[in-house]
Parts: structure tokens; sequence; C-alpha cells
């Protein structure tokens, strides 16, 4: 029989809690009930929040004396996200379920978040219509609208909830396995793609198709980025064609599609065969053309729509850019290999078009081959546009011949 971790707050919303118990249950599935609140349960757990606050190192009678709530928070979050992943090894639950407020929510999250891709995750929540980035992250939490606020059973939450239960029971029954190696399936290519880098990887993707792979495209959008960041350390990507390196842009530079410090470092830490280039590094992206920051006055602007306006980077710029590209590509252990596009880096960096900038670009390669001292690292210059067809093969052909050199 599948089973549902019910994980939250059984003292001070236990009635919501085993009305989600009882719900699993008359839908056929086991429910595996996880205490993580700081005083006594309305109905006896699985797992007490005993067990919870110790597996983080911390006493639940000292946590309770306290009573501090921030405090309790912190410890017991911190339990959850610690024993929930570890009870999931051990074979104890198929899917896991939560509701709550911001407390609840940043509560069972982290948890949700410590379990692979794949796992069904339902958080019903307050917060779920508004900006969920926090709580979700990388991971594929369905945030569910709690409608009213997750105070005792009404007419309106009964019907929620019961929905909610329903979800998290059809996903553990219906669940897809993800496969983990390639004798499962199709070898998997991580590739990051912008709109203006479209072409070169669609024709590496159908290379990659050719030769037996599966690809995985993911839009650098900087949660783009930290989401193969996060496929790669979970261990699912046999390669990772990194085209397009621009959310260092971002990150670097102040604009808002950023993926974080630690972005291009999975692959080095997992020693996963890759080839990176620089795509759209001509460009920093901001938001609405009347609602730019002071920072882009005076520079080359391109509104690419109603909702996003590039900047285009400066020679200068490019140049902290390919050290901070180098920095990366000097953590490879592995064969590793960079693709520099001598004729433009992305769409509209090509002649004739708005952001071309040879000089710019030249500044940029020149970085990257300064910098770059590992011995790992194979540069390859092309005199090729990046979204040519020979660039495109010639970058896929590689990877192919890294990973099958493993």
């Amino acid at each position: 029989m599948k089973t549902v971790a019910v994980v939250g707050t059984f003292d001070s919303k236990g009635q919501e809690y085993l009305f989600i118990k009882e719900s699993i249950e008359k839908l056929g599935c086991s429910a595996f009930t996880i205490h993580s609140g700081a005083f006594e349960p309305q109905f006896l757990p699985d797992i007490s929040n005993e067990a919870v606050a110790s597996a983080a190192g911390y006493d639940i009678k000292t946590i309770a004396g306290k009573k501090d709530r921030a405090f309790a928070m912190e410890a017991l979050a911190k339990g959850t996200e610690i024993i929930v992943p570890k009870l999931f090894g051990e074979g104890k639950f198929d899917g896991i379920i939560s509701l709550g407020g911001t407390g609840g929510t940043s509560l069972a999250t982290p948890a949700m978040r410590a379990l692979p891709v794949g796992v069904p995750k339902v958080m019903v929540s307050t917060v779920a219509s508004g900006d969920v980035s926090p709580y979700v992250g990388t991971k594929d939490i369905a945030m569910f609208p709690s409608i009213v606020d997750v105070a005792g059973l009404n007419s309106i939450s009964r019907v929620v909830f019961s929905n909610a239960a329903s979800a998290i029971v059809g996903m553990v029954r219906l669940k897809n396995e993800l496969p983990r190696n390639a004798n499962e399936s199709k070898p998997l290519i991580a590739a990051t793609m912008f709109g203006v880098t479209t072409p070169c990887v669609d024709m590496a993707k159908s290379y990659f198709e050719e030769n037996g792979y599966e690809v995985l495209v993911f839009h650098a959008t900087g949660t783009g980025g930290k989401t193969m960041e996060s496929l790669i350390e979970g261990g699912f990507i046999k390669g990772v064609f990194d085209l397009t390196t621009t959310e260092w842009c971002d990150e670097l530079f102040g604009g808002i599609l950023n993926a974080g410090p630690n972005r291009c470092e999975a692959a080095a830490i997992k020693g996963i065969p890759t080839v990176m280039s620089v795509g759209a590094t001509d460009m920093v992206n901001f938001g609405a053309f009347d609602a730019l920051p002071p920072q882009t006055a005076g520079r080359n602007l391109y509104k690419h729509n109603s909702t996003t306006t590039l900047m285009r980077t400066t020679a200068e710029e490019n140049i902290v850019l390919g050290e901070k590209l180098a920095d990366k590509l000097n953590k490879y252990r592995k064969p590793t290999a960079m693709f520099l596009p001598l004729k433009g880096v992305s769409m509209i960096d090509a002649e004739g078009q708005p952001f071309y900038g040879p000089k710019e670009d030249s500044a940029l390669f020149a970085s990257i081959k300064e910098k770059t001292k590992n011995p790992n690292v194979e540069i390859i210059e092309l005199d090729a546009h990046i979204n040519d067809e020979i660039f495109a093969v010639a970058a896929a052909r590689k990877l192919v011949e890294l990973i099958e050199s493993e």
C-alpha cells in the first residue's frame, strides 16, 4: 500500500492534520505522521517531536521550555529537514504533504526540498498565491493555496484539504520514477538556453538525440540554472552542455535573472563531462523599459519585450566576467571544454544587430584564456557565430567524446 507522510505541527493544528490523515486513509493510502510542533500533539504520531528535535541535536523539553517561537521553529525545521529524507531513504513513505501559514510553510518545505525530484510533494499554504520561490527553491513542490487561513475546519477548508489529500494520493499511486542511470533509459544531457541561443541548442539537441542521448533544456533565467545545478548534484545528469552562461552577467552586474554564486560548480564537484560556452553573455537582464534602475542610464539598451530590457555588457565588464568563468573552469578535475564563438555570442550580437560588439567579445575571450590555468580545460576557438551549425555540432560532438571517454 502506498504511504503518504503527513508532517506538521500536530499541537497547534491537530484538528486540521487529523482531517488530512483521515482523508488520505479513506482514499486507500496509509498515512505516516511526523509531529514537528514544540508541544504535545492532539493525536499520537508515528514520529514524535522528540525524535524530530533530536535529529538536529536539540532536546524537545528545552525547546518547549524556552517558549520562544522563533527558536522552536528554527530548531524543529532543521530537525524535520534532517529526519524526513532519512525516513524516505528507509522506505517509510512515497510522498509528503503539509499545511500551514508562513510558519508552517517555512517549517515543512526545507524537508521537502531535501527529498529527490520526483517524490510527490504537496504544501497547502496561505502564501501559495504569492512569490513561492523561497519555499520551492529548485524542487518540484506543488504549492496548494489554502484560500482561507489554516485555522480550524470549515466549509471551505474541508473542501480544500480534501482536494489536497486527493492530489497527493493520486500522485503517489501514479508516480513515475526518474531514471538514475543510463541502464534505465537514455542517458541525460543538461543544456542551457536563452531565446538568443535557441538555434545552437536546437541543433546540438538533434545531434545528441541522434547519438542516443536525451536532452533536458533549461532556460537560463536564474531559476533554470539553479534547477540544472540541483539535478546535477542529484546524480541525474550524464553530461552538461552549458552553452548559455548569461546568468553570470546578472549575478555580477545587477541583473534580475541571476542563478547565485555557485552556478557552474555542480558538474565540477561531481566530475560530470562538460562543454561550456559564453552564450548570451552580451546582455544583462532588467525589467520593463520604463522602470529601469539608474545604473542603466547611458548604456546600450534593447527592449526585448514589454517586461524585459537588455543591457549590453561592456569590455570592462567582460574582463570581470571572463575572470569569473575562468575561476569556475579552474575547479574542474576532469577533461572539460570551453568553446568560444569568435563571430558573436548571441542572436543580437552579430553584424548589423544591436549588440554587435567585437571589442567587447574579444575582451571576454582574452580574459577567459588568460585566467584559465586548469590543464583539464581545453579552450576551443571557432571562427563562427554561436548559432552557426558548425559551432553547434562541434560543441555537441566534443561533449559526446568527453562522455564516451569516461
